[in-house]
């Protein structure tokens, strides 16, 4: 079982957050979810509120296997301008822990200089902040050593699984891939 911390900030995109949070839970993994500046998180979309338990900054990320940022507006951008959020990327990546983000979250990963020297995707338009070089347009997910990128909502299982692959090995991976009907990723 790993475990696995995901950040939420205001303005998180739903679909993303709920499938990455839903498909890590159903491998066995321990999911973390925490609030970037409260308790309570609202979605991009829906209105939806999110009530977690933990804040990001009382969470001790030595403890986590891998961190992953769902997409959304605003929420990618506060994700990417937050000093701690930076610190915990760096800090796994330094450490060869694993670290993911989808849709325009691969903006924090940008920034806390995670991309540099690896292919990656993310939401169409969202290369001028992530970067054009290593940008793959064509693909669902990307994987390069540590650093898995997805491009947006309608990736998001297929994200997820693929998180789970590295995490817990193709046989969960393929279970979990054919009771959830994701053939297609």
């Amino acid at each position: 079982m790993a475990k696995v911390l995901v950040p939420l900030a205001d303005g998180f995109e739903e679909i993303e957050a709920m499938a990455i949070i839903d498909v890590l839970n159903r491998a066995g993994n321990s999911v973390t979810v925490a609030g970037l500046f409260d308790n309570e998180v609202e979605g991009a979309n829906t209105g939806l509120k999110v009530l977690v338990n933990t804040l990001l900054k009382d969470v001790d990320i030595d403890e986590y296997d891998m961190m992953v940022l769902p997409g959304g507006m605003p929420g990618s951008e506060h994700l990417a301008k937050s000093e701690l959020v930076q610190e915990y990327i760096k800090k796994m990546n330094e450490n060869k822990k694993l670290v993911g983000a989808i849709c325009a979250a691969p903006w924090a990963l940008k920034e806390a200089g995670v991309l540099e020297g690896k292919k990656h995707t993310n939401y169409p338009g969202f290369e001028e902040k992530t970067g054009k070089e290593g940008y793959i347009a064509d693909q669902k997910v990307v994987v390069d050593g540590n650093v898995l990128t997805s491009r947006g909502p309608g990736t998001a299982i297929c994200f997820a699984l693929e998180i789970v692959r590295k995490l817990n090995g193709e046989e969960t991976y393929n279970q979990l891939k054919e009771g959830l009907l994701a053939d297609y990723c």
